[in-house]
This record gives structure tokens, sequence and C-alpha cells, in this order.
């Protein structure tokens, strides 16, 4: 059996409000499309507003490097306002695990985002993994600048 290894990307950000509006924001799933980047054309396919819970399966449309994808994501775990994770059901990668978590911190809120993955294809798939890597790191920098110009950031 093929063996794929686990990678990850932390990223963090302090934004200036209360635990309770952070988590709201991001239980939104009709914000995703705020803070991803014009060029993956994402969008949500399942019908608008979605009562997130755990279990909710939501389905997207996205390109990665000009391919269009169908995504697929369950919510695995819902902790509100503290952490949830969407994991993804259907998609381009072997496994994408997204953890979201919020805790207070002195004059707002700590986002973190730790996203762990496996490329499809192992081995051969791992040739990408610079590519993936320098992809996500752009996705996640827009996510972060858009975040902070409709949340702000201390």
């Amino acid at each position: 059996m093929e063996h794929a290894t686990v990678h990850s990307l932390c990223t963090r950000q302090v934004l200036p409000l209360p635990i309770e509006e952070v988590f709201a924001f991001f239980a939104d799933a009709g914000n995703l499309e705020r803070i991803t980047p014009p060029e993956l054309n994402f969008r949500i396919l399942t019908p608008l507003p979605i009562a997130v819970d755990q279990g909710t399966v939501i389905d997207y449309r996205l390109r990665l490097f000009g391919i269009p994808f169908a995504w697929k994501t369950e919510i695995t775990c819902w902790e509100p306002p503290h952490q949830f994770v969407d994991e993804q059901r259907r998609g381009p990668y072997r496994q994408w695990i997204h953890r979201h978590r919020f805790s207070p911190v002195a004059g707002g809120t700590m986002m973190e985002d730790e996203v762990r993955y496996q490329l499809p294809l192992a081995p051969l798939g791992e040739l990408a993994l610079p590519l993936i890597r320098l992809q996500l790191g752009r996705i996640f920098d827009y996510r972060k600048e858009a975040i902070r110009s409709i949340l702000g950031e201390r």
C-alpha cells in the first residue's frame, strides 16, 4: 500500500474583536468567497445560508492551476466559539483537514488555522510539493490580508 506524507500549514493572527464575533464570521460559509483569492474562482454550490454544525456537508467549485475541481467538505468538529474542523470528502487532495481555532487574548481574539494535508498519487505526487506549498502560501497570505481588511487586526 502506498504511503502518503502528511504536510502541514499553520497561520495565526490577532483580530481586535471578541471571540464570539470572530467565530460567527468564520462560521458563516458565505464569507469563504470573500477571503479566497479571485483566481481560484471559488464558488459555494450548497444553497446559502448554510446552518453549520457537526456533520454539515458543503459543496464548492474552484480552480487550482487553471483546473476546475469539485470540493466537498464535512464539518467534523464544531465547538463554538473555540474551534471547528472541516475535512475534505472529495477534492484534489488525498487528505485535507483544516482546524480553525479561536482564543481570547488581550485586545481581541487569536485566530489560528492549521491544515494537515496529503498529496494524491503518492509517492509521485510528492514531486508537486514545492509548487503546492507555494500556492497554499499565496492562498493563506491572501486570506490573512482579506480578513485583516474586513475584521481589522491588532
